[in-house]
């Protein structure tokens, strides 16, 4: 049925390669193509992961297998602060009755902290993390703050730290994630298998009165100023084929991404 298969791998750290091959498995044995989303090589002491990452996706499409990917144009990501706890921690709901529970808890910051376990927000450690959309006004002032500042105000270690915000505010939170490389960036952007997206819902910086990662609203604008104009990693044309036609051609849509006869009319003109 000319179906794909989209994922955000089980792995984009150190378990990276090993995730790809269970996503190449997939797609084989369902017979489709396959698209990443979002293509990268988190966390510093995998960087050096990123050559031999796009390296299997071109043997794997030399092979036969129709594989691509999406990336933002960002070497920082974003997800909620409660990744930095174990995963066991949020089963079936219980990540706040646990937090309460001190026998719980004590194990709970004890994996957090523990640079031999899982890897969580120690590997990178709470300078690499800024935390946004708090509610409470009396954590105004810690919006758009490094996890490491915020503790150092709280008087606590990291861990305990996200621990008594998460509680106070009766919900999870937001950070950005600073454990990317753009040198990685950079020449992973490049490979015409890629495609521009922005991993993010549309927010207008004007009016926003929480921090959110800039890949809601400057994805496109910074690969055409930055990654064309600025650095001429590829042309024009290319980049806007990555905006446009290749992420239609990507997710099957038939009658948009083109200037052709049939099409839906969806023009953006810009002075370059």
């Amino acid at each position: 049925y000319h179906g794909g298969y989209i994922t955000h791998m089980r792995s984009e750290d150190d378990s990276l390669f090993e995730a790809m091959d269970e996503a190449f498995r997939i797609a084989k044995e369902g017979g489709v193509r396959l698209d990443i989303y979002h293509l990268k090589a988190s966390n510093r002491k995998n960087w050096g992961k990123a050559p031999a990452m796009v390296a299997k996706i071109d043997s794997a499409r030399a092979s036969g297998l129709d594989v691509g990917a999406t990336m933002y144009p960002y070497p920082f990501s974003g997800n909620n602060l409660g990744e930095c706890f174990p995963d066991w921690a949020a089963e079936n709901g219980k990540l706040m009755d646990n937090l309460k529970n001190p026998e719980t808890l004590s194990r709970i910051l004890r994996e957090m902290a523990d640079p031999n376990g899982a890897p969580l927000c120690q590997i990178e450690g709470p300078s690499a993390y800024m935390i946004t959309d708090f509610r409470k006004p009396e954590h105004a002032k810690y919006e758009g703050k490094l996890l490491s500042d915020i503790a150092t105000d709280m008087g606590k270690p990291w861990p305990e730290t996200i621990v008594a915000l998460i509680t106070s505010e009766g919900r999870d939170l937001s950070k950005i994630n600073f454990t990317m490389s753009e040198d990685n960036v950079r020449m992973q952007i490049k490979y015409p298998w890629v495609v521009i997206g922005t991993d993010a819902g549309g927010v207008d910086p004007d009016s926003t009165k929480v921090v959110v990662h800039p890949r809601s609203y400057g994805s496109y604008p910074r690969s055409l100023g930055r990654y064309v104009r600025e650095q001429k990693l590829f042309p024009l044309e290319e980049a806007v084929r990555k905006m446009s036609g290749g992420v239609a051609a990507r997710l099957g849509l038939r009658d948009r991404g083109l200037l052709r006869e049939g099409m839906f009319a969806d023009v953006v003109v810009f002075d370059d």
